[in-house]
């Protein structure tokens, strides 16, 4: 056998050893890293969403934790998840469906890592990919995008339609809004701990454009943003509507620039989302892949 080969064997020996430990025992140092999940009924990929993302992240050698962000899902998917019994990863859900940046912001918020990431459920951006947004983070960088139209990104089955939508959409971005970033919707962002109180604390919008708003808000506040090129494949199972996303995109901006002048953005104002707090936005539906 190659030294490389052995290598590789002890690499994958160690990993399974990280992982099965995580899964059996509740860790007992406050976690390095977060990873949440937002999700919106799905029953049918988040089990093995989570498999994937706990044998990648154990082996990294920290303590971590895995949150999935429930939005009100109808299809069984918090019962199946809790039924797992995995001691590091909890559901944190208010029961009422209210969009994907509403989920994401409870999640991120829940979250105790000093780096933490939110990636969609379906996995569009592989989670091998951690340690590329990672990278930044511990240099410095406050904020992480992964990014499919950055020099080096690989983009892998996505349709003219969605890749017009794309570039559409990042196009009104840094006209509208000023925004430098070549992709601000990829659903694969990592944070440090102080920049999600900063800029989830402030967050609105409860719906697609939210990831738009959190870019803003760093923006706005100065913190140091990299943008990150990064696998991405079209994952089955999408019903994002491009229509539906351009308008609201158009809705979106122009509420972002009324609440920055009226200076909505200027305190914290979320910590916690109490689950009798009446529904106020219409929410998205199956939103795992990013326009």
């Amino acid at each position: 056998m190659s030294t490389n080969a052995r290598s590789s064997e002890t690499r994958s020996s160690e990993t399974l050893s990280l992982y099965r430990e995580w899964v059996a025992s509740p860790i007992t140092d406050p976690p390095v890293y977060s990873v949440v999940i937002p999700a919106y009924n799905e029953s049918e990929r988040v089990v093995f969403t989570i498999g994937a993302i706990a044998t990648h992240v154990s082996g990294l050698g920290q303590p971590w934790e895995l949150i999935v962000s429930d939005d009100g899902s109808t299809d069984g998917t918090v019962g199946l998840v809790e039924d797992l019994g995995l001691p590091n990863l909890r559901v944190v859900s208010d029961g009422i469906n209210r969009g994907k940046g509403a989920a994401v912001r409870q999640g991120m918020l829940a979250a105790r890592g000093d780096y933490i990431l939110f990636a969609d459920a379906d996995q569009s951006t592989p989670i091998t990919q951690f340690e590329l947004l990672l990278e930044p983070l511990l240099h410095g960088a406050a904020v992480s995008i992964g990014s499919r139209a950055a020099d080096g990104a690989t983009v892998a089955n996505k349709s003219g339609l969605r890749t017009a939508l794309t570039k559409g959409l990042n196009l009104l971005v840094r006209s509208a809004i000023g925004l430098p970033y070549l992709d601000t919707q990829c659903g694969f962002k990592m944070f440090t701990r102080s920049a999600v109180h900063d800029l989830f604390g402030r967050q609105l919008i409860d719906r697609f454009s939210f990831d738009l708003e959190v870019l803003f808000l760093a923006d706005r506040l100065g913190l140091d943003v990299a943008e990150i090129p990064v696998e991405w494949i079209d994952a089955p199972g999408s019903t994002v509507s491009p229509a539906k996303v351009a308008l609201e995109f158009l809705r979106d901006i122009a509420q972002i620039r009324v609440w920055a002048a009226q200076g909505r953005y200027d305190t914290i104002h979320n910590k916690t989302r109490s689950g009798s707090e009446e529904r106020k936005t219409l929410a998205d539906h199956n939103y795992s892949s990013s326009a």
